[in-house]
Parts: structure tokens; sequence; C-alpha cells
């Protein structure tokens, strides 16, 4: 059944609300419009025209969330805050995470210890939220002060409403973790007993044989614990900011543990390494798997983390 205007009227209101007020809130709000859009129609308007003339009077969504969350849009001034709000926080999503793999990376390529990314990392990542947010205030506020118009100065109307997310846990979300889990498990004791690198002629495994049984264990003991997790969330009907923390740790202890390895020189199976440098590959080989993995578990764990989050916003 395709969403409605009000449906998707709603569901853009609430989705930046805290999550205790969400069902309050929406329920509030429905009967605000049942109400005003009955009136509409005992007086003889289109149910369609009406509906929309409903929404347009409301206004922009972002505007009516702040006035229920009690959230004063003085920052810049009312004029240009939401504009303002919504491009910082877009550019705070991308620009720490693109900082994060950089840095990593480089960090990684020059023969850094896990200790040493980690060090770089975090004042790269305060450096760059700090710039971002200057810049963009700095931008709006000159905006501001000269009288410009932002790209899009047009009155707010339903057509500018998204189309209608997903809400609740998805049954989705659990099989594909089952099968995730499946097909990783399958590759793990594929690797680890065919090999998935073809060298001069050999198959050689991957990932390290010392791995197994301890350390393959735990990973797959983790594995398991977010597979409990997306279960758990689809038993309550939907993931919550607890439950997006809980998924945020499990994702830490994962990364940790894998770069913890790598740094050791105990993920990658060395046999490996020695094969393909014997067969003419370069010395430099080690440093440069090394960093790809590193690079690879990194963002994974982010885009882990913000898919929780992302999830817990759900309305």
């Amino acid at each position: 059944m395709d969403a409605t205007l009000t449906d998707r009227y709603v569901d853009a209101v609430v989705r930046t609300i805290p999550e205790r007020q969400r069902d309050d809130v929406a329920q509030e709000l429905r009967a605000g419009i049942a109400d005003q859009l009955d009136a509409r129609l005992e007086a003889g308007e289109d149910p369609d025209a009406a509906e929309r003339g409903v929404l347009t009077e409301l206004g922009d969504p972002d505007r009516l969330a702040a006035g229920y969350s009690d959230r004063p849009l003085q920052l810049i001034g009312p004029r240009y805050y939401l504009d303002w709000k919504r491009l910082l926080v877009l550019l705070l999503w991308i620009v720490p995470v693109c900082a994060v793999a950089g840095v990593t990376l480089g960090q990684v390529l020059s023969g850094a210890t896990v200790g040493g990314v980690i060090g770089a990392i975090i004042p790269a990542v305060i450096t760059v939220i700090v710039h971002v947010c200057f810049w963009v205030t700095l931008v709006f506020v000159i905006l501001e002060r000269s009288g410009h118009q932002t790209v899009d100065p047009t009155p707010w109307t339903p057509d500018r409403l998204p189309a209608r997310r997903a809400t609740g846990a998805q049954l989705s979300d659990l099989v594909g973790g089952l099968v995730w889990i499946v097909l990783l498990a399958g590759a793990i004791i594929w690797d680890l007993t065919r090999g998935f690198v073809y060298v001069d002629g050999v198959w050689t495994s991957f990932l390290n044989p010392a791995l197994w049984p301890g350390w393959m264990l735990v990973l797959i003991a983790l594995m398991l614990a977010e597979l409990v997790l997306t279960a758990r969330a689809y038993r309550r009907g939907r993931w919550t900011v607890g439950l997006a923390v809980v998924n945020t740790a499990l994702a830490v202890v994962a990364a940790s543990v894998l770069l913890g390895l790598q740094a050791a020189g105990l993920l990658v199976n060395p046999a490996m390494y020695d094969l393909a440098i014997a067969t003419g590959a370069s010395d430099d080989l080690p440093n440069v798997i090394g960093a790809l993995t590193a690079f690879t578990i990194v963002g994974v764990a982010a885009w882990d983390v913000i898919d929780g989050f992302r999830k817990a916003r759900r309305p």
C-alpha cells in the first residue's frame, strides 16, 4: 500500500524527535491533520487538494519538529537555520569518515602501529569536525549578513516530502544477518581448508591457519552476538538507541580484535606472502595487503555503527 502525503509528513516530523516522544507526537499530529482535513472536506474541497492544503499550512516538517522538541532555531537565524543544519549534518556524516579512512590508510602504509594509527586518527577527526563546523557556519553568517538568498528560497510544499522509509526492525534484516553469517563462516572454512589465493599453481589460504581454533571461535562468537542483537530488535519490533549502542560496542570489539591480530602479524597467512614474493611479487606486498585489510576492517565497522543508529532513527 502506497504511503499517503499525511503518512510521509508525519514520518518526516517524528524522525528527528526523541524516541520517547515519537508515538505521542505522531498521534497528536495525525489527529490535528484529520480535524483540519474534515473541516475542509465539509466545506466542499477535493480530498487531495484538502490534504495538500492542510500540510502546506503546517509548513516545513523540520520546523514543526523543532517546535515539538522545544529546540530554538536561533543559532544562525530562523531564515537560514534549517539549511545550515541540514548541510552541516550531511557533511559531518561524510567528511570525518573520509578523514578516518585516509589517515588510517596513510599510517598503515607508513608502518605505524595500532596505537600510532589511533593516535593519528583522534586529532585528525577533531580538526576536521572543527573546520567543518566553523566554515559552514561562517558561510551562512555571511549569507545572512549580506542579504543573499539560499539556493532554494521558494516556500515549503508537500512536494518536498521524502519518500516514506521502512519502519521497525525488518524481517529482511534478520534473514540477511543469518545469511551473511552462514556465507562468512563457509568462506572462512573454505579458505582454511582449500585456500582462496592462487599463486604459481598453488592454492593457499589468505587467513593465518594459526587462528584456528582459538581466535576463530572468538570471531564466530562475535558474529553470533550480532545476529542475536538483530533478532532481539526484530522481536521488539524496532531498533532502539540502546540496541544501537550495543551494536557499536560489538563492532568496536570485533574491529579491535581484527586490527590487533593484523598489527601482530597473526591475521594474514605468512606463507602466502613468502610464496608470492618468491614468485616475483614486491617485498612491500605485506604492507600493501596489511593496509588494505585494515582499511576494510575500519570501513566495515564504521558502516555497521552508522547503520545501527540509522535503523534506530526509524519512526
